[in-house]
């Protein structure tokens, strides 16, 4: 079993720290897509995506909670915990205080994007040097983790 999981693991690592050829793009003198963008332009409370508005309301869906948790157990522990310590990526204690609903919506439905684009996101980047994978999450499951993270943070 060992000598199945140490190849699968370690082309996990290697998948998820691709793709980012900078060294071609310093050569050249081009500056990273993410560089050349207006970063003035950008809406932190947005963020890129779809969503301008997300209506939460003020008291939480069990159910719409109940299926985040599901879609959190399957898609985001390996990687997130629910306190505020790090995994491989940050904690989720407390993100609907510190992100609008709007901008985690954003996030989760246009992972690749948001990476490239998000100056916040960029600096996480570099503290967990591991790019987030697109998990493909459809709008009706993001809003159910949504809801997920609402009661993590103590939304009853």
């Amino acid at each position: 079993m060992k000598k199945i999981l140490v190849p699968v693991l370690l082309a996990g690592i290697f998948w998820a720290c691709g793709g980012n050829d900078s060294s071609q793009n310093e050569a050249s003198g081009e500056k990273p897509q993410s560089m050349v963008e207006d970063k003035e332009a950008y809406d932190a409370k947005r963020g890129v995506g779809k969503f301008t508005t997300v209506d939460v309301g003020a008291t939480l869906d069990k159910a719409m909670a109940a299926n985040g948790q599901k879609s959190f157990d399957i898609k985001c522990a390996s990687c997130h915990k629910l306190t505020d310590e790090r995994l491989v990526g940050p904690g989720w204690a407390k993100v609907t205080e510190r992100r609008t609903p709007v901008w985690l919506m954003n996030f989760m439905t246009n992972v690749d994007e948001m990476i490239d684009k998000d100056p916040e996101v960029q600096a996480m980047l570099e503290i967990c040097l591991v790019r987030m994978p697109n998990q493909n999450i459809a709008d009706d499951e993001a809003r159910n983790l949504l809801e997920f993270m609402r009661e993590n943070d103590g939304v009853k």
